[in-house]
């Protein structure tokens, strides 16, 4: 279901080996947390984040507040993670927001989609009855795609509401979907 690419660095891991998630421990973690986070970051291409932000701040920011991080690992090895709040508070409790992460070397081989599945059924779990996806960089076109394919519904674009390092101001997409 899940295969690595030949040649990455991914190799030493058995095709095989189940990806598996579970939340996410802090300190025990921060350092392949911040593996993933800080190239995306820093590219400040997909996530409305200052492009210098340390790594306590960002490692914070992903796992502290309401944020409840998970992690998608093979072995020991981790491949992304997925952080999951409220997007409102009071009467918009019920409405669940999400960020997602996969590690470079990991891309194309099935992460994010898994973890997107587990973010549905944590959502359920946890008695959201939505989700919701505030900035959707209309140019993360991969995203966009995860996101269609599994029910989510463009409910807004934000014209010119991103900032882009190499195509500039850009559309950002609100995307929702009923649990």
């Amino acid at each position: 279901m899940l295969a690595f690419r030949p040649g990455s660095e991914n190799d030493h891991m058995p095709q095989s080996a189940p990806l598996k998630l579970r939340p996410a421990q802090i300190g025990a973690d921060d350092d392949a947390l911040w593996a993933m986070l800080q190239p995306v970051f820093r590219a400040g291409d997909t996530y409305a984040m200052d492009p210098d932000i340390d790594r306590d701040a960002a490692l914070a920011w992903w796992q502290g507040g309401a944020h409840r991080a998970h992690v998608a690992h093979r072995g020991a090895e981790l491949l992304g993670s997925y952080y999951i709040c409220p997007n409102q508070q009071g009467g918009g409790a019920h409405v669940c927001n999400c960020g997602f992460v996969t590690a470079p070397a990991a891309q194309g081989q099935g992460v994010a989609r898994a973890m997107v599945s587990d973010a549905l059924r944590e959502a359920r779990a946890q008695g959201y009855l939505a989700m919701q996806f505030n900035c959707v960089v209309s140019t993360n076109t991969r995203a966009v795609a995860l996101w269609q394919t599994n029910g989510f519904e463009i409910v807004g674009r934000l014209p010119e509401a991103f900032r882009h390092p190499q195509a500039g101001f850009i559309d950002a997409f609100v995307m929702y979907r009923k649990l």
